[in-house]
């Protein structure tokens, strides 16, 4: 019986110092590389300062009645002279009238959602600055209802959103800043990154991942590429 069972435990034993040796040439299990770099909380700088709040002349979403141009009693801004309305802005501003030919041609989407036009309009300050601002016609008073100043590589429109895209450091990138209305005025919904657009490159295949935190929760989807101004 013993030499039976001995005959049946040495060939189950014999091989396992081959086993082990062939084992330790591949072994992908836990090893040592080495002391682990230290981490450490990011420094801050001057924390004991910080910027005075945002004046309500420097929000893009305030809200102002334009001075000087008429009630209107349709309440649609298609009834209204566009250049007017912007003269009539830019002078309540302290500027002087802009120059017939840094006025672009109007645009009109309804951006705040109340089933008429807005009027888009951008006046170019110089080769590289532009004033890009939005007017609609609330309780029959022309209300200017954004307000940017801003290098615009492009101005889109999608879903009720208003898309402006803007260069950034890296010539292959524009920032993309989305302002929609939230139900009582035009105010920021997201940033992301978007490859730079020309001509000859209008809608690139690819996009870099969005750098900027998360948008808000609400009930709006996301901006689709829409139409350009």
């Amino acid at each position: 019986m013993r030499r039976r069972m001995l005959s049946v435990v040495v060939p189950l034993v014999a091989p396992l110092p081959f086993a082990l040796t062939a084992g330790c040439a591949n072994f992908t299990g836990l090893h040592d590389d080495g002391r682990a770099r230290n981490v450490k909380a990011p420094y801050a700088l001057w924390a004991d300062r910080s910027p005075s709040p945002r004046v309500r002349e420097a929000d893009p979403g305030d809200q102002r009645a334009v001075p000087g141009v008429e009630r209107v009693r349709s309440g649609d801004m298609k009834d209204v002279d566009p250049a007017a309305v912007v003269r009539a802005d830019h002078v309540a501003d302290g500027e002087r009238p802009p120059a017939a030919n840094a006025v672009r041609s109007p645009a009109y989407h309804d951006l705040t959602d109340d089933g008429r036009p807005d009027l888009i309009s951008a006046v170019d300050l110089d080769g590289r600055t532009s004033e890009l601002r939005v007017y609609s016609v609330r309780n029959e008073v022309v209300t200017r209802v954004l307000a940017l100043r801003a290098v615009l590589a492009g101005v889109e429109l999608a879903a009720g959103h208003l898309s402006v895209r803007e260069p950034t450091k890296d010539p292959r990138y524009v920032s993309v800043t989305d302002y929609v209305w939230d139900g009582g005025r035009m105010g920021l919904w997201d940033l992301t990154l978007d490859d730079y657009r020309t001509p000859q490159n209008p809608r690139p295949t690819t996009a870099p991942s969005p750098s900027a935190p998360p948008s808000p929760a609400s009930g709006t989807s996301p901006p689709a590429p829409g139409d350009r101004l």
